[in-house]
Order: C-alpha cells, then structure tokens, then sequence
C-alpha cells in the first residue's frame, strides 16, 4: 500500500521568478520621478516670482567707489566682484593694462599701487580705494618716460600685448633699487612674461633706464641686497 503525501509547499512558490509580481515597476519609478520633478519646479519658479515680486535683484548690484589713479580721483559703480582691470578697462577706459590671462600669471595687468607692483586682474576694485595707482597712461606727461624710451631704443617690444605690463614692473623696480645689476633685473623682472621672447632687449631697456632715473628715486627706498 503506497500512502500518500501530502504536499504542504505554497503553489506560488513554485511559479517562475519572472512571473513573481513585485510592489515596484519601472514605470511607477518613472511616473514618481515625473512628479517629483513637476514638484520642484513649481517650487523653484515660484521662488522666483516672489523674488521678482519683491522687486529685487537676487545677489550684490553696483556700488559707487572711489579710486585714484595717476594723481587723480575718479569715480565709478562696480560689482563687488569686478577686478581692478575690469574697472579701469570697461568702466574707465584705462586700456593700457592688458587682459590676458587674468589669473596673475603674466603680468600683463602689472600697475603700480601704494609703491608696489601689483597684477590689477589679482585686485578687487573695491579693495583698491583710498590707494594711489599709477598706470601706463600717467607715466609721461611732456616727454617719455626714460623707461618708455629705452624700450623704444632697444626694440623691446614685438605684438606689444607685454609691453603696458613691463614698463610698469621695470618703473616700479628702478623706483626700489634705482642701480641693479643685470642679475636683479632678470629677478626683478621674472614675474612678467613676453610671449615673443625680446628679454634680451628688455633687460637692455631696464638697464639703460636706471642711468636716466637714478637721480629720480623715491626718498627712503634702499637699493635692494
């Protein structure tokens, strides 16, 4: 006699897996993502009505300063963020400085400010009130300056891009140490980059410079050692 078993197992456990239905499908995921998504950008758009209604411009606008540069005081409105370049290139129009790399990489931008060299892309414009600058346009007034000459005299300049930038790093060098040797100079000058590669006649400028501004250094600067 053959007894029979009883078969005791679930008969859903037996179905296929794919045939096994799950509480998640792709186009639920789908359809919660859609609605999410219309969710928040109502809430954004909304925002931003209400920023508008409020009749504000979201983030810092122009404010007024104060700047003197080349012996003169010259007002203007920037945005916290403008560089010291940028307002005297676009708002100003003080375009001897040149905008090249704009990440103080070059010295094309080189003014001077406060007695020092300083790369004008690397400056804050509001940061640069109540500072004396000194720019290319207010180097020579009836004559060139002898730094401007010795350029010219030793063809120390190509495409000119440099040129703004390194008249003002060879001023402000001569200003500190009036006689360098030709190893300050090449030290001296380091931070300003000529695509065109005229160092030789740069150098040469710089020094020929030092002959005509010695007499004219600054009270209290000291050569440098």
């Amino acid at each position: 006699m053959v007894s029979e078993v009883k078969d005791d197992r679930d008969p859903k456990q037996d179905q296929e897996p794919s045939k096994l239905k799950s509480p998640f499908s792709r186009r639920g995921f789908l359809q919660g993502i859609g609605v999410s998504s219309a969710v928040s950008t109502g809430l954004l758009e909304s925002e931003a009505e209400g920023a508008a209604t409020a009749g504000g411009v979201t983030g810092p606008g122009e404010v007024p300063i104060t700047l003197t540069i080349n012996g003169k005081a010259v007002k203007t409105t920037v945005e916290p963020r403008m560089t010291l370049l940028d307002a005297m290139r676009n708002k100003l129009d003080l375009t001897a400085a040149k905008r090249v790399c704009d990440r103080g990489a070059c010295g094309a931008c080189t003014v001077i400010m406060s007695g020092k060299v300083v790369y004008a892309c690397t400056v804050l414009a509001i940061d640069a009130q109540g500072k004396p600058i000194q720019t290319l346009e207010g180097l020579s007034a009836s004559k060139p300056h002898p730094v401007s000459q010795a350029f010219v005299n030793h063809d120390a300049q190509q495409c000119g891009y440099c040129t703004p930038g390194m008249v003002m790093a060879a001023k402000g060098l001569l200003d500190r140490n009036p006689k360098p040797t030709d190893d300050q100079v090449k030290r001296g000058m380091s931070g300003n980059l000529c695509r065109c590669g005229t160092y030789v006649g740069i150098r040469k400028a710089v020094m020929e410079a030092s002959a005509g501004m010695g007499a004219a250094a600054p009270r209290g600067d000291k050569p440098n050692a």
